[in-house]
């Protein structure tokens, strides 16, 4: 497409964006936390509503148990162009928005300051359904109309692991079959440059849990009850040296090693360290400085072992002379190529036990295996190609995210190409307090999407 063409669906963007902001903010006013099981059913309704709205077909898949997983469809305009599909990925359910205390504004208030809106959710997903959404409607109303056909599948439990999504994936992969799949996130980088990658980390997250009584007790006890919260902090110190090493036996099994020109690729991604430590109010160095490891190749390659939350006590105001009698740690392991969560699990029971914290329970909350996609694939040649063409910038690939989703089961059910970008920025701060996305950004993706689509059956041609 030419210059004219993006000028012309920018000119179709300006005249719908303010309906499709305000859609938005409904959305965001919708509390939909899937670990606190808040606001699921309203916000389903709501998304299903937002598709029929501009002539999509939607369906609620909600007999394999867990939130409702929607289904949406858009048929190409002509039927010359129906051969080819795209699926998108988003998810309606959001991070809690805890704690409530370091927000500016309300969580669930949407707030414009300054060309930015703020709210739980608007980054980490539901900013990028709408964006896309209304790409749709601005293609269905231009003169060469929808140019392929689209589908989205929607869950609500990405926050906490998609736990009931591989089953239907695999009961409905005929209903979700597409040629190519958008993933649900991404944006720009502290140098404006939009970033997207190929592929995910896994994850096992676990709980691990120290009963030492029945009952809290008074802390003079202490001289000779054990407690705890000792004994949990005694288990996790031997998971983790002070060199940040994770030491389980066993946890490294199996991990497929980056080629060469992997690591190339990810030497060169670009990485601003102070802009990290200035974002996000860093107090310490870098784990990687005393390695003198590539921060960009632990990112990527390097799987984690991080503490996520700690529980135990009296934590209020003041003082409280008490010795716990329970203790719980919450524990996420971000996993590469070729770790398997359900072994990452009982590596760490082993391990434990061989310490001689058979007491501790371990409890696996949930499991992902890692996913990269073909990197060379036409498809994603043709979403960097158009990004560079919308944003006049460059474009930053990446083998893999450092985060975590259900891609592996997408790659596994529907074995097709997925690239992941949105509209996110440097400062979203997902899953963080005064999480936002810039409005320009916002308006930019809906530009990039209603082009990427224009141009995606003959991307496919040349595959």
């Amino acid at each position: 497409m030419s210059g004219k063409d993006i000028e012309n669906l920018k000119k179709s963007m300006k005249e719908m964006v303010s309906d499709s902001i305000e859609k938005l903010q409904n959305y965001l006013r919708l509390p939909t936390v899937s670990a606190q099981h808040k606001a699921i059913p309203e916000t389903v309704e709501y998304v299903v509503k937002m598709i029929k709205e501009i002539d999509g077909e939607a369906k609620v898949l909600d007999d394999l148990g867990g939130n409702p997983v929607v289904y949406g469809f858009f048929k190409a305009s002509k039927q010359e162009d129906s051969t080819k599909t795209l699926l998108f990925y988003n998810h309606y359910d959001v991070q809690p928005p805890e704690p409530l205390n370091e927000w500016n504004t309300d969580p669930f208030e949407p707030t414009i300051i300054d060309g930015k809106l703020y709210a739980r959710g608007v980054a980490d997903n539901k900013g990028d359904l709408v964006a896309r959404l209304t790409a749709i409607r601005i293609l269905q109303n231009s003169e060469g109309g929808l140019p392929c056909n689209v589908k989205f599948l929607i869950e609500g439990e990405e926050e906490i692991g998609s736990p009931h999504l591989a089953p239907y994936l695999e009961k409905y992969r005929d209903l979700f079959q597409a040629d190519a799949c958008i993933w649900e996130f991404g944006g720009k980088d502290v140098k404006n440059r939009i970033n997207m990658v190929a592929g995910i980390k896994g994850m096992a997250y676990m709980e691990l849990t120290s009963i030492g009584a029945d009952i809290d007790m008074h802390s003079s006890l202490g001289a000779y009850v054990d407690n705890a919260a000792w004994r949990l902090v005694h288990a996790l110190v031997t998971m983790k040296n002070n060199q940040n090493e994770i030491v389980v036996d066993g946890f490294f099994d199996g991990i497929e090693e980056p080629t060469e020109s992997e690591k190339q690729i990810v030497s060169a991604l670009p990485f601003d360290e102070e802009a990290i430590k200035r974002i996000y109010g860093l107090k310490l160095p870098l784990i990687t400085a005393a390695k003198g490891v590539d921060p960009r190749i632990a990112m990527v390659f390097y799987p984690t072992m991080t503490i996520c939350g700690l529980e135990s006590g009296y934590t209020g105001e003041g003082a409280k002379t008490v010795l716990p009698k329970k203790a719980k740690a919450k524990i996420d392991c971000r996993l590469v190529p070729g770790q398997d969560p359900e072994h990452i699990f009982e590596c760490v029971k082993k391990h434990l036990k061989n310490y001689g914290f058979h007491d501790i329970e371990v409890k696996l909350i949930n499991g992902q295996k890692a996913f990269r996609s073909d990197y060379n694939h036409p498809f994603i040649d043709h979403v960097i190609q158009t990004a560079e063409e919308v944003y006049e910038n460059e474009v930053v690939l990446a083998p893999n995210a450092a985060g975590t989703g259900p891609m592996y089961i997408f790659g596994e059910q529907l074995k097709l190409p997925i690239v992941s970008t949105g509209v996110g920025w440097a400062e979203s701060k997902a899953h963080a307090p005064n999480e936002s996305i810039r409005i320009q950004d916002f308006e930019d993706g809906i530009v990039h999407m209603a082009h990427m689509l224009n141009g995606f059956n003959h991307a496919l041609e040349r595959e």
